[in-house]
């Protein structure tokens, strides 16, 4: 195949960022031009991997700004993004027009440009994707939400918008059913991924950057003690008990424990910090799982699959919206205990003991059941080798 101009349409969040940067360096090393429409704030981190980056503004939140607790309000946040966005692509790629579109699942002016230039759209989903039955599994849910002032408004102003765009479906089956997605998650944390249409989806991996292993801001320990990683991410980290718990329970063990407890929390509130835990406000993910032995998260999605990816077993507290269900299915890879949330009355015991337990029963990544040449080390390579290949992305167009 020629070299092509491929557009991707991206939501401003490094968890949906992250997934795919790797093809887009592929796509750009093969000799395809990029093109990369994002928010202002993440234009370094796109053009880091050679795309060209759009920037425009954006509304979606950032770092510690609270996301709506009402689904129909944080669609709507999508939405509003795409409306405002959509002129600015179009004035752009009308002179410009693309050979392909890729686009992430929160970028939603993506298939009106695969419908508006007559190109495919591929959707890139760095999260789970629907199956057959799928609506009819989440009927209670999708009620609730049509029922509900914001879903009412969220629906009526999606079809609108895709009417005056010339697309005239129902938004949600339009958004739900693409015809061509790279499920950028390893099959195992896809729910009823055995009801998945295997003609519209590829379950390809998480696209992730070897890069990322070498990425500078953390040393791993001289001592050689193993490193247990504690993080919650960018938006469910306001969790001192259980930082606490982690400073009094493993103090003077035998684990380099890394807490990184991003800005809700005043790290100087945690008081004295033990020889053996460094405290930071984060750290490059990637590069620390890489020596890491173990992981206490929330199970947000991005975490488990860079977990899976990097052969690392986990401690899941989940705590809100997909958590609960990536952490059963980490549980059912044989990667994962899961233990309660720490929002609860959480002392020592309640925190520890679970960590503990599996960091002293050989179910680390050093021990015989998740290993690097066992368990956990058997997938990392299986889910390292199915990483979307351009020859993927570009065999959709021809």
């Amino acid at each position: 195949m020629s070299a092509r101009h491929i557009a991707m349409i991206g939501s401003t969040a490094p968890s949906h960022v992250y997934p795919s940067l790797a093809l887009i360096r592929e796509l750009v090393d093969r000799g395809h031009r990029v093109t990369y429409a994002i928010g202002a704030p993440l234009t370094d981190l796109v053009a880091s991997a050679g795309a060209e980056p759009l920037a425009h503004p954006t509304i979606l939140p950032l770092g510690d700004t609270a996301w709506p607790e009402d689904p129909g309000a944080a669609m709507r946040i999508f939405l509003d993004e795409a409306v405002a966005v959509l002129p600015r692509l179009t004035a752009r790629y009308d002179e410009d027009r693309p050979d392909l579109v890729l686009y992430d699942i929160g970028g939603l002016a993506g298939p009106l440009l695969g419908t508006r230039y007559g190109v495919p759209a591929v959707q890139l989903s760095p999260a789970m994707v629907a199956w057959d039955g799928y609506d009819e599994d989440m009927a209670e849910f999708f009620t609730a939400l049509r029922a509900s002032e914001s879903g009412r408004d969220y629906y009526a102003t999606l079809d609108r918008w895709l009417a005056e765009n010339g697309v005239h479906q129902d938004g949600h089956v339009f958004l739900s059913r693409p015809p061509h997605v790279l499920a950028l998650i390893p099959e195992a944390m896809q729910p009823h991924a055995d009801r998945v249409s295997r003609q519209r989806v590829r379950f390809v991996g998480p696209c992730l950057d070897p890069a990322r292993l070498d990425e500078p801001g953390w040393t791993p320990p001289a001592d050689g003690l193993p490193v247990l990683l504690v993080s919650f991410g960018t938006a469910y980290n306001d969790q001192m008990p259980v930082y606490r718990a982690c400073l009094s329970g493993f103090a003077d063990s035998r684990w380099h424990v890394v807490l990184a407890v991003g800005d809700k929390v005043d790290p100087a509130e945690l008081g004295p910090q033990p020889a053996n835990v460094e405290v930071h406000r984060r750290v490059p993910q990637v590069m620390v799982l890489g020596h890491a032995s173990a992981f206490v998260t929330h199970a947000g999605m991005g975490g488990c699959t860079e977990a899976l990816w990097c052969g690392v077993p986990t401690v899941a507290i989940p705590q809100a919206v997909d958590q609960f269900a990536n952490a059963d299915r980490l549980v059912a890879a044989g990667c994962c205990r899961r233990t309660r949330s720490p929002r609860r009355p959480c002392g020592r015991p309640s925190t520890r003991s679970p960590t503990t337990r599996s960091c002293g029963d050989g179910w680390t990544r050093s021990g015989p059941r998740c290993g690097r040449t066992a368990g956990c080390g058997t997938r990392r390579r299986r889910w390292r080798a199915s990483w979307p290949t351009a020859d993927t992305v570009v065999a959709v167009r021809g």
